[in-house]
């Protein structure tokens, strides 16, 4: 007990340490979002005076962070999709490999910064301008949702440094994939896809497999959220992506919170049609998600509540209803 207690006062020194070393090197850059809470956030640009692509590195850092638990991160960018998101994901996960134990935060950013040069030069080599992934839909009430985004990174800080990199199983089997029906209003078209998965591993296939088909990959967003419920934390891993569609992504989680579902991932697609529909496509993304979630029996018709204890990688057989 004394030594856990010891390792805890070194994590705390050591956070304390990088946190000053990061807000003198990068200065205004830095931001404390909650101080309390370890949440805070950095902006980085491929080039200081005239960006052409920026990102904001968001995190949380754990008790246990550096000695024994990783940050947990989001990467905030329009621009940031899914094959880009995951190559860059991958990458930091294998910098914090590299160095287990140690602080990580400035690899982390000067990583990003890597990357953002490197795509300011693609961009520039195919004569390219960096490009906002958006219907374009503004709503009144968004400064609520960035609230609600902001709650949920906070609720995650809260749950005892969720692990964010899923532990070296093996090869793993891609989930089963399912589809929902296509739900179209004025030219705009939406399905839900879902699979049960218990890894951010799994999670990473699953998106990459769903990637691979064109009409996926070319939706005009892909709006994603999942659950997964640690045993031994007895807490939740969760996550979710706008993918352009501002808001959206913390919708759908927030949904798969109320209805208590775990061990899964929907994906809704949406195929922008030329038509702003307002509030109503953030109506359509949640009715498909929950009517996939009733097909494949994660929730009941017509209730709220979840089945107890969802899916898990060994009960992937439908539930009688």
């Amino acid at each position: 007990m004394a030594a856990s207690a010891v390792n805890v006062g070194d994590d705390l020194q050591a956070q304390i340490d990088e946190i000053e070393a990061l807000s003198s090197i990068y200065g205004d850059d830095w931001c404390v979002i909650d101080e309390a809470s370890r949440i805070f956030c950095i902006k980085i640009s491929d080039n200081q005076e005239h960006p052409k692509w920026t990102l904001c590195l968001q995190v949380v850092l754990p008790p246990e962070y550096p000695t024994a638990a990783p940050p947990m991160y989001q990467l905030n960018a329009p621009w940031l999709r899914g094959p880009e998101r995951m190559e860059l994901s991958n990458s930091l996960e294998e910098l914090y490999a590299e160095n287990l134990g140690e602080s990580i935060l400035y690899l982390w950013v000067e990583r990003i910064r890597e990357f953002l040069v490197e795509k300011s030069h693609s961009a520039d080599s195919a004569d390219g301008l960096p490009l906002t992934k958006t219907t374009e839909e503004v709503d009144d009430d968004l400064e609520d949702e960035f609230i609600r985004e902001y709650n949920l990174l906070k609720l995650s800080s809260e749950q005892n440094s969720v692990q964010i990199f899923s532990k070296d199983t093996g090869d793993e089997e891609l989930p089963p994939i399912k589809h929902g029906e296509p739900v179209t209003d004025r030219r705009s078209t939406f399905q839900a896809h879902l699979a049960p998965v218990v890894t951010l591993k799994q999670v990473k296939m699953v998106l990459s497999k769903l990637h691979e088909n064109k009409k996926i990959g070319n939706a005009t967003h892909n709006i994603y959220a999942y659950r997964i419920y640690c045993e031994d934390k007895q807490t939740f891993i969760q996550d979710c992506e706008d993918d352009g569609e501002t808001a959206a992504g913390g919708r759908l989680l927030h949904l798969l919170q109320i209805l208590d579902v775990r061990n899964v991932m929907v994906v809704v697609s949406r195929w922008y049609g030329g038509i702003l529909l307002g509030p109503d496509r953030f109506k359509h993304i949640n009715n498909c998600a929950r009517n996939i979630l009733v097909d494949e029996n994660y929730t009941e018709s017509g209730d709220d509540s979840a089945k107890a204890g969802g899916k898990s990688k060994k009960q992937r057989n439908k539930k009688g209803r």
